[in-house]
């Protein structure tokens, strides 16, 4: 009989250390847990951030390329003028006279 005593008190024994031991990974995983979801709510408000900041950036670009645009429309070509120094540079000034 005393041997049975050994036996069930053994497993006692283990079954507490088994329950202390889950208790304290219960603890840390739930540390865990909340270091997680405190890291996700700091990312998705710096996701946030940066969409606001890829907008306003976007918004700026657009903006820009409309003034680029405009002022292309206002400024004359000046192919015309060069192929025109070109041609007097020809006739008047490349001749040597002799």
């Amino acid at each position: 009989m005393k041997l049975w005593k050994w036996i069930v008190g053994l497993l006692a024994v283990l079954g507490g250390a088994a329950a202390v031991a889950s208790t304290q990974k219960k603890k840390e995983h739930d540390k865990n847990v909340k270091n997680t979801k405190q890291k996700v709510k700091q990312t998705q408000a710096k996701t946030k951030q940066v969409q606001q900041q890829k907008a306003q950036t976007k918004k700026a670009v657009t903006t820009q390329k409309k003034k680029v645009t405009t002022a292309k429309k206002q400024v004359k070509s000046t192919a015309n003028a060069k192929q025109t120094t070109q041609n007097f540079k020809k006739k008047y000034r490349g001749r040597s006279k002799k």
